[in-house]
């Protein structure tokens, strides 16, 4: 069974700084490309962060400087590194996974076959 769990949302003020956690469980991460997604309230589900590994992360522009995707082939593990975090930063956040061959240009969430539960962050100012 295919299985992502997120941990480590929490409430912050703002400028604070959250690493968020995704283990997998049920297949290699290492050999999917994986991303974050954030819901905000009342916003659609928008990208993060994508990484495949091999190649260079990409960010959404609202996060670049600020927020780090890295991975744990070890642990199995995903995380996004969260600093100077704003108000409008407050989403719930989800790991998601796809495979394919062109899956490290997936951006869009209906691609992503396999998510968590997700983690809530919430930025307070």
């Amino acid at each position: 069974l295919e299985q992502l769990v997120e941990s480590g949302g929490d409430s912050v003020q703002a400028g604070g700084s959250l690493r968020l956690s995704c283990v997998v469980s049920g297949f290699i991460l290492k050999n999917y490309c994986v991303a974050w997604f954030r819901e905000g309230p009342g916003k659609e589900r928008e990208g993060v962060a994508f990484t495949n590994g091999d190649r260079d992360p990409t960010y959404a522009d609202s996060v670049k400087g600020r927020f780090t995707v890295s991975q744990d082939p070890d642990k199995n593990a995903l995380y996004l590194d969260m600093n100077n975090l704003r108000p409008d930063d407050t989403a719930l956040y989800l790991c998601a996974a796809a495979s394919g061959t062109r899956c490290y240009y997936y951006t869009h969430p209906s691609l992503f076959r396999v998510w968590g539960q997700g983690t809530q962050v919430t930025v307070s100012s």
